[in-house]
């Protein structure tokens, strides 16, 4: 089971699932994501895809972000590219604490090319800083653009 951090954002469920529902603010809450250049009609619906590039120019790589599997306002499974570096699968999952508070919990695993190869300890220990960070962007955006949102 991979590490799983999680932030508690005081705001509603539906407030802080639609920042992931809209895929063109991908780029401002995921760490490494620079530059959204397309977003799929219908997303976050299963099978459609962020356009977008990875890293700083001029390393900055072209790729996408697929939905494949979501149940709104409380789970968003996405796969994300980066060939020729593999794949990573990322669980979401939102839970209500409550009318006005959520806990957003954030699960990675690569899951193609060469990094699959490491022991989930290992993916851990590379990933859960980034993802902590991700959460927290994740939280300062969704508390910002909500009107019930803290000061």
């Amino acid at each position: 089971m991979p590490a799983e951090p999680s932030v508690r954002i005081p705001i509603p469920i539906e407030n802080v699932f639609g920042v992931l529902a809209d895929g063109w603010l991908y780029a401002l809450w995921v760490v490494g994501a620079t530059h959204i250049r397309k977003v799929d009609s219908g997303w976050p619906a299963v099978g459609t895809r962020i356009h977008h590039s990875v890293g700083g120019w001029p390393l900055a790589r072209s790729d996408t972000t697929t939905v494949s599997a979501v149940d709104p306002p409380h789970h968003l499974e996405l796969e994300a590219r980066l060939w020729p570096a593999g794949a990573a699968h990322i669980s979401l999952d939102l839970v209500a604490l409550g009318p006005d508070s959520t806990e957003v919990r954030m699960a990675e695993r690569i899951s193609q090319g060469p990094g699959r190869l490491l022991p989930g300890m290992v993916q851990d220990l590379a990933l859960i800083s980034r993802n902590r960070e991700s959460l927290q962007r994740l939280a300062a955006l969704a508390t910002g653009r909500s009107p019930t949102g803290a000061d």
